[in-house]
């Protein structure tokens, strides 16, 4: 939490109105029993780590991005939004709401790398046969994020190298390219992207691979 808070400002979760520092509130999710955190990075037409129901869901799609607090009695989705405030405060805001407990459509790790893999090397060769202005596809030198102690060893290096791609397609330009090449460039692009949320899911899943799924949600909704 000091860690994403120096980079992204104060992280706060709303609940029906009522703020609370996502700190204190991670804290009540573990006195309620909480078993895990998933990680969803949905785009539109592909709701990548979501089940539902249609409110998480679209808010998600819509953020990009989402996790899922996995709970006994039920699910927690959480979707975040940048929280400005005068012209100084910037922090991250939560929006809290109810989440399927139905476990997704995602990879293994072990199948998201190979994924990655092939995909890497699809886009490689795709970017080399386009002459642009920048001489061949940008270095992955630089960048990477990083998981909590406790993973494997291979959910670490995956999590590395998508945090690299990331950066690469955020810096993808096709300024000086023809329309051919343009449509070239952005095929391979939205495959790579694809395979990169992918084993990004998977590798920050990692810990959940294998554990039995939360029990059904009971009638009325589930927390909060």
């Amino acid at each position: 939490m000091d860690r994403l808070e120096r980079v992204a400002g104060p992280h706060v979760v709303s609940v029906e109105g009522t703020e609370t520092p996502l700190r204190v509130f991670l804290a009540d999710l573990r006195a309620e029993g909480v078993t895990g955190l998933r990680l969803s990075l949905p785009v539109a037409g592909d709701p990548l780590g979501l089940t539902g129901p249609p409110p998480f869901t679209m808010a998600a799609v819509d953020a990009g991005e989402a996790a899922t607090a996995l709970l006994t009695g039920g699910c927690v989705g959480l979707v975040p939004a940048p929280d400005r405030r005068g012209s100084s405060y910037t922090g991250i805001r939560w929006t809290a709401m109810p989440a399927s407990p139905a476990p997704p459509d995602v990879p293994a790790l072990a199948e998201a790398e190979h994924a990655l893999t092939l995909a890497m090397r699809s886009a490689t060769d795709a970017l080399l046969a386009v002459e642009g202005p920048g001489g061949g596809p940008p270095s992955i030198a630089a960048g990477g994020e990083g998981l909590a102690p406790g993973y494997p060893g291979r959910a670490h290096r995956v999590a590395a190298l998508t945090g690299r791609l990331a950066a690469v397609l955020r810096l993808a330009d096709d300024r000086g390219l023809t329309a051919g090449q343009i449509a070239t460039r952005g095929q391979a692009l939205r495959e790579l992207d694809r395979a990169v949320r992918r084993a990004r899911v998977a590798a920050h899943n990692a810990l959940l691979e294998g554990r039995p799924a939360p029990l059904g949600t009971p009638p009325g909704g589930s927390r909060p």
